[in-house]
């Protein structure tokens, strides 16, 4: 029941009545059921936790911005580690901007990995496709200061910040 819960919300909100920007607040309620799903499939090794403050909810997003980071999390750092993985999402208020922070504490890549990852992403390569989508929905929508910011350490986890305008 409760899998079937989150799976109706999420399809209902991937499909936001047809609109291609959402609320900050749909699309964390969109990453949520996303992650109840994951974390029935996957309970012995994911953990999340989300941390949007509330005055931020109302401002508005691409929608499908937070979900394909969050898959990224869970196929290519948590399933890559022994034991539990956790997947956080904390969003910030900084003056003129929003930063929505996407960590896990999987395996992490190596620098080469990380800057093969930054160029499939910022140039025009055929490569990370999904995360390509999502920084030039970014850009389109928000404009060029919008966009994704990638870090991370081998064995340690990677961090994906979303820059978004106010």
């Amino acid at each position: 029941v409760q899998m079937t819960t989150a799976l109706s919300n999420f399809f209902r909100h991937s499909l936001s009545n047809g609109a291609d920007v959402i609320p900050l607040g749909t699309e964390k309620q969109q990453v949520e059921s996303y992650l109840e799903i994951q974390q029935v499939r996957y309970r012995d090794i994911l953990d999340y936790e989300i941390d949007i403050p509330d005055t931020l909810l109302a401002y508005p997003i691409p929608k499908l911005t937070l979900q394909p980071l969050v898959e990224n999390a869970l196929y290519h750092g948590i399933k890559n580690k022994r034991g539990g993985g956790i997947i956080a999402i904390v969003a910030y208020d900084c003056d003129t901007r929003i930063e929505i922070v996407v960590t896990d504490n999987g395996g992490g890549m190596s620098q080469e990995q990380l800057e093969q990852l930054r160029a499939g992403v910022y140039e025009d390569r055929r490569d990370s496709f999904g995360l390509k989508n999502v920084h030039q929905r970014l850009r389109l929508y928000c404009g060029e200061q919008a966009g994704l910011v990638f870090e991370s350490e081998e064995g340690e986890g990677t961090m994906v910040t979303v820059c978004l305008p106010k």
